[in-house]
């Protein structure tokens, strides 16, 4: 089942999406929202995936435009991005001669952001400065039911009921002054991007497996193929233990949402999910970094196909634009 948000007030309007992202019916006699549908999930799913099954004959059925999408959830309660693919942080901190923790290997890297507001997957990405080193970030996200406070791995696996793509923007050069607080990011991580769709793990067939997705995370960048690395086999720390991560000393509220991280492979033939990966690889290389952060009109496109290519999520696809601000 896939569902999406129609753009309506602070938290849209929910809607059924067909297999094909085509078509779509909206649902308020069953949850009006995303968040009512996940704050009532085990009751609500037989309806919705009922209204899934026959999009095609339904009276209700109109035709999808991405553009007029919000993100699946608007505003969240919660939502958190791990760094679970590792090979990505060490690269980082081997570009700046930095060893890296033993533990990181271990114990999963973790940080909450802001999601007060987010961004549907055709609006532009307003930054004020280009100077601040606007990037990208490629990623995978699952969205919870409510989820106990301590529960295992094993345990946080039957909580996640949705998932999809992230645009993790990121101000690189508003990092390392954050950072060097000792008090963890805000500025630097301005509103979050989605996919226009959510699904439910079953619409990912058997590339669903150990709490990881096995296809490969496309990015293009300014209409040209970035990198398409494989969101499987480099993920250190699976999806359910993410949850469980994240779940440790507080309990997790129905639309929590937990981020992958940078998608990223040790074979780097296969590209990369954001520049600032690239930058480090020409550090390494070079001993320099040669190709810049993003500047306004840049444009960027994030969208993971099945093995039969079609599309599962559809596109994040956003332009970088100026953001005035206002006295």
């Amino acid at each position: 089942m896939k569902l999406a948000s129609l753009k309506d007030g602070r938290d849209g309007r929910l809607v059924v999406v067909d297999r094909n992202l085509q078509r779509a019916v909206e649902v308020p006699d069953i949850a009006k929202t995303m968040q009512q549908a996940l704050d009532n999930w085990e009751a609500m799913r037989p309806a919705l995936e009922q209204v899934a099954a026959r999009i095609d004959g339904h009276p209700g059925a109109f035709d999808l435009d991405t553009a007029k999408l919000a993100a699946p959830l608007p505003r969240a309660y919660q939502w958190v991005d791990g760094s679970a693919y590792v090979n990505h942080v060490e690269l980082v901190r081997k570009a700046r001669g930095a060893e890296m923790p033993q533990n990181f290997w271990t114990d999963p890297l973790m940080y909450q952001g802001c999601s007060d507001g987010m961004l549907g997957c055709n609006d532009d990405v307003p930054i004020e400065s280009e100077d601040w080193g606007i990037d990208f970030e490629a990623e995978l996200a699952v969205i919870t039911d409510d989820t106990p406070m301590g529960v295992s791995e094993q345990g946080a696996a039957a909580h996640i009921k949705l998932i999809t793509l992230v645009n993790d923007v990121s101000l690189r050069m508003l990092i390392p002054g954050e950072l060097g607080k000792g008090f963890g990011f805000l500025q630097s991580k301005p509103a979050t991007s989605f996919a226009p769709v959510v699904c439910t793990l079953d619409e990912l067939g058997d590339a669903w497996r150990d709490g990881r997705v096995h296809l490969p995370l496309c990015t293009d960048y300014n209409g040209e193929r970035f990198g398409a690395p494989e969101a499987g086999p480099d993920m250190t720390f699976s999806f359910p233990r993410l949850v469980s991560h994240a779940a440790k000393s507080r309990h997790l509220c129905a639309g929590t949402i937990v981020g992958s991280g940078t998608v990223s492979n040790e074979d780097r033939s296969r590209g990369s999910s954001c520049l600032a990966e690239r930058r480090m690889l020409e550090i390494i290389e070079h001993g320099a970094a040669k190709t810049p952060f993003m500047r306004f009109g840049d444009r960027v496109r994030i969208e993971m196909k099945d093995k039969d290519g079609v599309s599962i999520f559809g596109a994040i696809d956003q332009t970088i634009v100026r953001y005035e601000p206002q006295s």
